[in-house]
């Protein structure tokens, strides 16, 4: 939409709309009770209310006008200080009152009399003071109305921001799995060829074919069902499968019920690689990694322990890698309060490393 040279945006336009509708509700309603208190006045010094309503309901209208044409030129030197639109109420307050005094001295004559009459300048003295008194009330009511919409608007663009750089930040993070994940499958591919065994790697290209093209449409802000992160997972562990099946065992404990749990997409992918890196490809023997997930009250506890290589080597923790710390940063940017993520030796050769999240069922 355009005004004058300035293009308005969707969302400026419907803030505009959302002022000026509370500003007609705002300005009847200041009107409404000046109206009443008017009349009440008035029959308390002797005059007929009936009498003297159309009188004080012309003026009503009018002061709403006022009101509004006060308010729309208020919104429209929003932007600038506090004290540049104090000012500029109070000069519109004149104005206004200077109106709004001369239609009461019409209204009067004209009702009461049929005629204007004679002016009494100190009857029109009172009357522009009273008015600019309620046209002061009515600016400055005005001002700290807009000024609580402005802070409510700011509020909300600042919500979308963030919610745009965690969003942003959400992706960023997940697309760090995928070159991890790619490197490292590579590298089983090429030992494979390097072995010899061509059906292997050929199988292993397909599978990695299907398994990205899965992946790369997942969305990183939507999360998934474990049922489905835990069978994008087994569809990773088959294409490692094809170089470790003789010394890897893939065991899955899942408590009833949690295959229904919502979970990021990819979230266990790297604690998965980490358990093929460290566990299996440093191992001769088999290894065993197991894939849990546990209830512990409101919260969702997964976790993938392995063995590890016998070695001295093995047994500190290792630092924090690509994976881990992936993993780390997006259970903290997704989940702030209530997320956690520990890695670390749970006996001589055993790793494992646990996350912890709300548990959400789908």
């Amino acid at each position: 939409m355009e005004r004058g040279h300035e293009t308005v945006l969707p969302d400026e336009a419907e803030y505009a709309a959302s002022v000026r509708r509370a500003t007609l509700f705002l300005a009847l309603l200041y009107q409404f009770i000046q109206f009443v208190i008017s009349n009440t006045l008035w029959a308390f010094l002797g005059y007929d209310p009936i009498a003297i309503a159309p009188i004080t309901l012309i003026l009503m209208l009018n002061g709403t006008l006022m009101s509004y044409a006060m308010a729309a030129a208020l919104f429209r030197f929003r932007n600038r200080s506090i004290l540049f639109k104090l000012l500029l109420g109070s000069a519109l307050s004149l104005v206004a009152a200077a109106i709004n005094a001369s239609v009461d001295f019409l209204s009067h004559g004209l009702i009461e009399h049929g005629d204007p009459g004679a002016i009494n300048w100190t009857n029109v003295g009172y009357t522009v003071i009273y008015c600019m008194a309620l046209f002061h009330g009515w600016a400055f009511l005005y001002i700290a109305l807009l000024a609580n919409y402005e802070l409510r608007e700011r509020e909300r663009r600042l919500a979308v921001t963030r919610e745009e750089a965690l969003t942003a930040q959400m992706r960023a993070l997940r697309y760090q799995v995928n070159p991890h994940f790619l490197f490292n499958t590579l590298n089983s591919i090429a030992g494979l060829i390097e072995e010899g065994a061509s059906t292997a790697a050929r199988r292993m290209v397909l599978s990695l074919s299907a398994f990205l093209r899965t992946t790369v449409e997942l969305d990183p802000m939507q999360d998934v069902c474990l049922a489905d992160e835990l069978a994008l997972q087994l569809g990773y562990l088959n294409i490692e499968g094809e170089r470790f099946s003789d010394r890897m065992r893939i065991k899955l404990d899942i408590a009833p019920g949690l295959e229904r749990a919502l979970v990021p997409s990819l979230i266990l992918q790297p604690l998965i690689e980490n358990a093929i890196k460290h566990g299996v490809g440093g191992s001769v023997g088999m290894v065993e990694i197991v894939i849990r997930a546990a209830r512990q009250g409101e919260t969702l506890e997964l976790s993938v322990e392995n063995d590890r290589a016998n070695d001295p080597r093995a047994n500190k923790p290792a630092g924090t890698g690509t994976g881990l710390k992936n993993v780390a940063d997006r259970i903290k940017a997704r989940f702030p309060e209530v997320g956690a993520f520990i890695f670390g030796l749970v006996a001589p050769h055993r790793f494992r490393a646990a996350i912890t999240m709300p548990l959400r069922l789908a």
